[in-house]
């Protein structure tokens, strides 16, 4: 099919070590490959696992609340808040964290889609990957 339409609220598949509500809404497991859309949910206090994406560039809109944003590769730190859009290029490692006080709900995610983090997740396989 050409076109689908995808819920947050249906995406099963989690991803914990970004948060406590991280949820897949299109990765490849949904057919999308060069794609990738998240949402995430952080509480008070909840950061990420630092992690990098060798290939990929990880895009995270803030959709509301507010927090700080690490590249662990340069050591920097950046605040974000609602409306901000934060762009990381492939191999910094990095984290967010919602340490504001306050929920940070954000939607994104690398792109393309990070095949071997997946796969270190045990959420693709060795056999998995795009249509030829």
């Amino acid at each position: 099919m050409a076109i689908r339409v995808f819920n947050r609220d249906e995406a099963a598949t989690q991803m914990p070590f970004i948060s406590r509500d991280a949820r897949l809404v299109i990765w490849p497991g949904t057919g999308a490959w060069e794609a990738n859309m998240n949402y995430v949910r952080m509480e008070p206090g909840e950061a990420n696992v630092d992690h990098v994406h060798p290939v990929s560039e990880d895009t995270i809109y803030i959709v509301s609340g507010e927090g700080t944003v690490e590249d662990l590769t340069n050591g920097v730190e950046m605040p974000f808040r609602a409306g901000h859009c934060i762009h990381v290029a492939p191999g910094i490692r990095h984290r967010v964290r919602a340490d504001r006080g306050v929920p940070v709900v954000s939607v994104g995610g690398p792109c393309p889609a990070d095949v071997s983090g997946l796969r270190a997740a045990g959420l693709l396989t060795e056999d998995d990957g795009p249509p030829a």
